[in-house]
């Protein structure tokens, strides 16, 4: 026959306490849930000017592309039918138009406009143009489309009527 072994209180092993300690429940500790909700905070911060109300990215790019669009019809324009034509650009209304056409293109409202043009076809204080010419050439310029710290730039060069975009 075995005798009992007798352990003492001091001398149990770590699985003994194990057994006797609470179990393990799954679960965060607050200071795993405060850091989480700070992480959160932090990134909130800097992503809702980034993401918030405005233009975006592509709706300025569009613009850019829609105004550089406008541009090439009114040069187009001035070589089919060997006359002057203008780009009329009203930079309060953020519109553009062709001088022959009835149809008003508008840009998104939270969109700035600048236009760098020759100083005859500035027709007011908020409205200029940009003139093209029957060989193709123009006055020049540059339509400068931005949204807080992104723009775009629509250039058009005086000798070949060219129009490219910038950013």
């Amino acid at each position: 026959m075995s005798t009992p072994r007798f352990v003492p209180t001091m001398m149990r092993t770590a699985r003994q306490w194990r057994s006797r300690a609470r179990p393990a429940r799954p679960g965060f500790t607050l200071i795993e849930l405060l850091v989480v909700l700070a992480l959160m905070a932090i990134i909130a911060a800097i992503a809702i000017p980034i993401l918030g109300p405005g233009v975006s990215t592509t709706e300025l790019k569009s613009s850019a592309r829609k105004v550089a669009a406008g541009l090439r019809m009114a040069r187009d324009d001035a070589v089919a039918t060997r006359s002057d034509t203008r780009l009329l650009i009203d930079l309060q209304q953020r519109t553009f138009q062709i001088e022959r056409d009835t149809h008003v293109y508008a840009l998104p409202r939270g969109l700035e406009l600048k236009l760098f043009t020759a100083q005859n076809d500035i027709i007011s204080e908020h409205t200029g143009a940009i003139r093209f010419y029957p060989d193709g050439g123009s006055t020049g310029g540059r339509v400068t489309l931005a949204a807080g710290e992104r723009k775009f730039e629509v250039d058009v060069d005086w000798l070949t009527g060219r129009v490219a975009i910038l950013d």
